[in-house]
């Protein structure tokens, strides 16, 4: 026994004896009388309570050891050297930096087996895309996992369980965390790394309500160099400023003492609320452990090293204020230890793994580059030739004598073994569930994120960002809404509850190929304020974008075949009607006032005769228009037309005067247009103004279709399942299994098709259950017969069909010697090609009917001996 345990023990021994001795003195002391003072005492010391602490023992989650495969239960001999060798590291560590905090090098694992953290590590490729790139990679495990909080929170865990299981019971703690993700990069071509260090209290425990949603945050815009104007040889000098110069100065520096007091208020009216929103002093800050994940530049195209905190799935700079230290760094192949001054958190900490004056690692095969040593040419170069020649001898021989130390030191390292853990397997069922029974919920600064598994809403959402006014989430703004799989082809929805703007988004694939949609949630009807905006490449009119008000319409359009872009439409108010006149009025639509049309150019065309817009005064009975500008002209033509009185008379016989036609013409050179072209091209306008009133209730209707499609899609909520997911595609169920029943009707039928050669026979006597003697031999002798006769008789056919043929060329035979002087010579192939075939056919026969005369017999002895061994005829023969 230890010196030590023997003073524990004596120790031990001591406090029992001197409870002995006083439980003695209590009981002598209970049958004495306590004087005045005494009682005063005692009540006085009775007021004296103190509580033990409460003491709640941590229990560790078991598990099922039956469950893991052995190199969970055990160690090989190459992991129990590299325990030996990281134990030896550590107390050269603790002996050579006591102030330090111990290392985390050999946790135990879920069976309760040591392993090394460098094995725990399983470098694997899944088969989903989405995780072959790191932020993919990082939003799965941060959505798939739930997180178990380090207890207490500034000491190492005691056990770190593997990547497999973590998967499994779909929760860890963060270096769980991270160990799976850095499982996932390295596997995916990244040069990742666990790290172990410090953070702040909001990166430990997942808290992201100060942090603004990464849904909300601006893309950085891209700021375009402006152009420059281009100087012409010629131009018109601008006109000369008049104003004062002096006025100007004062005006602008009012101006800019305006702008510089506007941004100090909102310096400060953001550092005001930056004070409010500052978190409160933690007791433990600097001392909370946290693991988290590097990426170093190089592999995968990595541009910069960067930091992935694996609770929330988000990239952090090198220099982020979320850590505040770092104490060793690892991966599957070398442990580091870190030698630098963390008193600035990581900022300004250097990642060269390689340079062991900042990182000390642990095997000697090192992977990283190590820092380059001048070598003996470099030193002799600055010697004189008689220093050269006397240390050249000396180098030879020491370098020699290094080579040889270096082959035995090679022979000595001691390389990783292979990781333990079993492999990282995903079903693709798990994989689309992402987060633990589908749902999670995070909390952000004035925002709440919803996440769904896809199929998990019977709606298609996905995801669900509400954004708020205040930070107790209670005054709701907007709320932007993510759908997957909708038949309707839906993808996003933003819902603005101050204003009422609701905003949609489909894919391409809808019937009228709807792009986007906005309108007021108070008013989603017809004739109502909206924007749609459509797939113009997928549709046959290329219209681009339909905006309606109560009393406008405007479209444009793209890629037209007659150069239409724009078309605007002025409604007027409804006649106030009563009884069924006013339901057919709102059938027919909204009465138009106006109407025009805008043309791109057509190079095809004279400027002069090219429509540059059409303006239908349809309450006016008017028609204007006007024409592109030349290229050498600074004004257009024009022309205006007043319609017939009768023009809206069906069979009516139009008249034209000159007074109903007014024209500006640019090039007065142009001879004038004759009376009959004007009819002609009055007519065409006329038309033209019907085809446009005729499109204008086209798109009205196409706006009531598209609201009650949306209103229908909204009630039903269809999902599109693949055809390749057959868990949850219900049509491919039912048609597997109308195939499965067609095969088992096919095999049934096969069965039956195998007829039972003694039925016809067995009919003729009525079917008995047991047959006689002599019903057997009659059976017997009449079944035989039968497939006697049906042989003789199918010989017969096969040399009936002999003889005609042979009758048949003997005939074609004969003609040919009878005709053979007058035929042609296309006559005659056509002969020699018949008696080819006809040859080839009696062979044919001939062979049938030798091989049916020797198996006839065969097939003869065949059906006597199945009648022989037949259950219902073998006990008579």
């Amino acid at each position: 026994m230890d010196s030590s345990e023997m003073n524990e023990g004596e120790i031990h021994q001591i406090d029992s004896d001197d409870v002995i001795k006083e439980e003695d003195e209590t009981e002598n002391e209970e049958g004495e009388d306590l004087t005045e003072d005494a009682e005063a005492l005692k009540a006085e010391l009775a007021k004296i309570v103190v509580h033990p602490p409460s003491y709640e023992q941590s229990l560790m989650e078991e598990f099922d050891q039956a469950e893991f495969s052995p190199s969970y239960k055990d160690n090989l001999p190459k992991e129990n050297l590299v325990l030996q060798y990281a134990e030896n590291f550590r107390r050269q560590m603790v002996q050579l930096y006591r102030d330090r905090k111990p290392l985390f090098l050999n946790p135990v694992n879920e069976c309760g087996v040591e392993k090394f953290v460098c094995t725990t590590i399983r470098p694997t490729l899944l088969e989903f895309k989405e995780l072959y790139n790191w932020d993919g990679a990082a939003e799965f495990v941060a959505d798939y996992l739930n997180i178990e909080p380090l207890k207490p929170e500034y000491e190492l865990p005691k056990r770190l369980i593997s990547p497999s299981t973590v998967l499994k019971r779909q929760k860890g703690n963060c270096f769980e965390y991270s160990t799976l993700l850095c499982s996932l990069l390295i596997g995916a071509g990244y040069d990742a790394y666990v790290i172990s260090g410090y953070a702040t209290k909001e990166t430990c425990l997942a808290d992201e309500s100060r942090d603004i949603c990464p849904l909300l945050k601006k893309k950085e815009e891209v700021q375009e160099e402006a152009r420059k104007k281009e100087m012409k040889k010629y131009n018109v000098k601008p006109p000369r400023d008049l104003r004062s110069k002096f006025e100007l100065k004062q005006e602008a520096k009012k101006e800019a003492e305006k702008q510089a007091e506007k941004e100090k208020q909102r310096k400060e009216e953001e550092e005001r609320i930056a004070e409010l929103e500052k978190p409160p002093p933690d007791p433990y800050f600097g001392l909370r452990i946290h693991a988290w994940v590097l990426v170093l530049s190089g592999k995968r195209e990595v541009p910069e090293n960067f930091f992935i905190e694996p609770f929330t799935g988000l990239s952090h700079p090198m220099d982020s204020s979320n850590y505040l230290g770092i104490e060793s760094v690892w991966n599957n192949v070398n442990y580091w230890v870190n030698m630098q001054d963390c008193s600035e958190g990581v900022k300004g900490l250097s990642f060269d793994l390689g340079d062991s004056t900042v990182w000390e690692f642990m095997f000697p095969n090192n992977d990283k580059p190590l820092l380059k040593i001048p070598d003996a040419e470099d030193d002799l170069n600055d010697m004189d030739d008689d220093e050269k020649t006397a240390t050249s001898g000396q180098t030879r021989e020491n370098t020699q004598m290094t080579m040889d130390d270096e082959e035995h030191e090679v022979e000595k390292y001691l390389d990783m073994p292979p990781s333990w853990v079993d492999a990282l397997k995903l079903s693709h069922r798990d994989f689309q569930m992402r987060c633990p029974h589908g749902k999670k919920t995070k909390v952000y600064k004035r925002a709440k994120l919803e996440k769904f598994a896809h199929y998990l809403m019977k709606d298609g959402l996905i995801s669900r960002l509400s954004v708020y006014e205040d930070r107790e989430l209670t005054d709701l703004m907007k709320v932007h809404e993510y759908y997957a799989h909708r038949s309707d082809k839906l993808t996003q929805k933003l819902t603005n509850h101050r204003t009422g703007q609701v905003c949609e988004n489909f894919d391409p694939g809808r019937p009228r190929c709807l792009k986007e949609h906005q309108f007021k949630s108070s008013t989603p009807g017809p004739e109502n304020e909206r924007v749609m905006i459509f797939y113009h490449e997928a549709r046959v009119d290329g219209l681009v974008k339909r905006e309606e008000t109560q009393t406008e319409m405007t479209e444009e359009y793209s890629n037209r075949d007659d150069f239409l872009f724009y078309k605007y439409v002025e409604f007027g108010k409804r006649a106030k009607k009563f009884g069924p006149q006013e339901t057919s009025s709102a059938n027919k639509g909204r009465p138009i006032n106006k109407m025009i049309q805008k043309f791109h150019r057509n190079r095809n065309k004279p400027a002069n005769e090219d429509i540059a817009e059409i303006i239908f005064h349809v309450a006016e009975d008017k028609i204007h228009i006007s024409y592109h500008t030349e290229d050498v002209r600074i004004a257009a033509s024009t022309r205006e037309f007043l319609k017939p009185p009768n023009w809206d008379e069906k069979g009516a016989v139009l008249t034209f005067n000159p007074e109903m036609h007014q024209t500006f013409q640019v090039d007065p050179m142009l001879p004038m247009n004759k009376q009959v072209e004007l009819y002609e091209m009055l007519m065409e306008l006329l038309k033209a103004e019907e085809k446009c009133r005729n499109e204008v209730r086209d798109s009205q209707n196409e706006v009531r279709n598209i609201l009650d499609d949306r209103t229908k899609e909204e009630a039903a909520s269809e999902l599109d399942i693949s055809v390749y997911d057959t868990e949850r595609n219900e049509k491919a169920k039912k048609h597997r299994r109308e195939l499965e029943r067609q095969q088992l009707e096919e095999k049934m039928r096969k069965q039956e098709m195998d007829i039972d050669y003694l039925a016809p026979f067995l009919a003729k006597i009525g079917n008995p259950e047991k047959l006689s003697k002599q019903q057997a031999f009659s059976l017997k002798e009449e079944c035989l017969a039968d497939l006697k006769q049906r042989l003789i008789d199918k010989a017969n056919l096969i040399q009936a069909r002999f003889e005609k043929e042979s009758q048949e060329l003997e005939k074609k035979q004969a003609w040919y010697q009878q005709n053979q002087v007058s035929m042609g010579k296309e006559d005659e192939e056509e002969y020699l090609t018949y008696c080819k075939e006809a040859i080839f056919r009696i062979h044919i026969l001939d062979l049938r009917l030798t091989r049916h005369k020797e198996q006839a017999p065969h097939k003869y002895m065949q059906l006597e001996q199945k009648l022989r061994n037949d259950e219902r005829l073998s006990e008579f023969f």
